[in-house]
C-alpha cells in the first residue's frame, strides 16, 4: 500500500450530496472517484476529482450543513480561458447562485468569480492565476 504525502482533500459537509455533485460536475468538471456509506456516522461520503491533480473535494452528508467556505473562503478552479468564466457566470446567474461576478485582478490574481454551491460553500473560477506553474517553478 502506498501512502498519500501532502494536501489531499478538503472535505465539506453536505445536505444533499446529489445536488452537489451536480454542482462541482457542471461548475469545476469534478466526477465521482469514490462512494460509500460510512459506518461509524451511518452518512453518505463521496470523492469527487477533476483529474487534473491528485486532489479530491469530499462530500460527506448533513442534515445541517455550515457554510464554511465564505465569504471570502473558497475553493479555488482554473479555467481554460476568460470564455469559460464568464460562461459560468452567466450560468450560475440565471440559477441565482453568482456571489461575486468576474473582475479581472490583473497577474497574478488573474480574472476571477465567485459561485455558491446548494450549501452556501463559495467556489472561485478564474482564469490567469498561474498558481500550479508558480508552485512546479519554485525551489524550495
Amino acid at each position: 500500500m502506498r501512502n498519500d504525502i501532502g494536501l489531499t482533500h478538503v472535505a465539506l459537509a453536505a445536505k444533499n450530496i446529489d445536488s452537489s455533485i451536480d454542482f462541482y460536475r457542471r461548475y469545476a468538471n469534478m466526477h465521482i472517484m469514490h462512494e460509500r456509506i460510512d459506518k461509524e456516522i451511518d452518512k453518505r461520503v463521496v470523492w469527487l476529482s477533476d483529474k487534473t491533480r491528485p486532489f479530491v473535494l469530499v462530500l460527506v452528508q448533513s442534515q445541517n450543513p455550515t457554510p464554511i467556505l465564505g465569504p471570502f473562503a473558497h475553493l479555488g478552479v482554473g479555467c481554460k480561458d476568460k470564455a469559460e468564466v464568464d460562461q459560468l457566470c452567466m450560468q450560475a446567474k440565471q440559477e441565482g447562485i453568482l456571489a461575486k461576478d468576474a473582475t479581472d485582478s490583473g497577474y497574478p490574481v488573474g480574472y476571477w468569480a465567485f459561485i455558491h454551491d446548494p450549501d452556501g460553500h463559495v467556489l472561485e473560477v478564474s482564469y490567469g492565476q498561474e498558481i500550479g506553474l508558480t508552485v512546479q517553478n519554485t525551489e524550495i
